[in-house]
């Protein structure tokens, strides 16, 4: 659907007031959830890449791989999946709560490295080789991708008096 949301083509409220309450809705747009009026929730899924992107990129650069396979990319789609619960599911939510988006970076980053270790694409990042990467349990993964991540701090640009 179309952005900016002014712009949509339906809104949430549309698609389960003309589908009705079985329909699994996501959109670039940002809609609240929509009150079914029968004690359920139709639930809205904002669909945009902020879950995969930045885990694919990091897990790509820190593995050294010169290029994204389709096994990198399944890799990154199996772990958001599994951040999901079977609850979560039935009631149509199809990613994970916002709360843990850097920890799902980080996983989806150890991911996308692993599946470039495994097929052979990896060189390695830093002083850190393939063959190094290649003997990284997962809990390593981990960890070297989440000391690899950027952390938005900075120094105040104005000194306080």
């Amino acid at each position: 659907m179309s952005n900016p949301t002014m712009n949509a083509e339906c809104t949430a409220a549309d698609a389960f007031k003309h589908a009705g309450e079985n329909i699994v809705f996501a959109s670039g747009s940002p809609f609240e959830n929509v009150n079914l009026g029968n004690g359920k929730v139709g639930y809205v899924n904002q669909a945009n890449n902020m879950y995969l992107f930045p885990g694919i990129g990091l897990g790509s650069l820190v593995s050294g791989a010169r290029f994204i396979t389709d096994g990198m990319l399944q890799a990154a789609a199996e772990c958001l999946a599994s951040y999901m619960t079977d609850e979560e599911i039935q009631k149509g939510i199809l990613y994970p709560s916002i709360d843990s988006i850097r920890h799902i970076t980080a996983e989806v980053g150890a991911s996308v490295l692993r599946a470039a270790v495994a097929e052979e694409v990896a060189e390695g990042h830093g002083d850190v080789g393939p063959k190094e990467l290649a003997h990284m349990s997962k809990e390593e993964t981990v960890e070297y991708v989440f000391r690899n991540m950027w952390y938005p701090i900075y120094s105040p640009l104005v000194q306080e008096k």
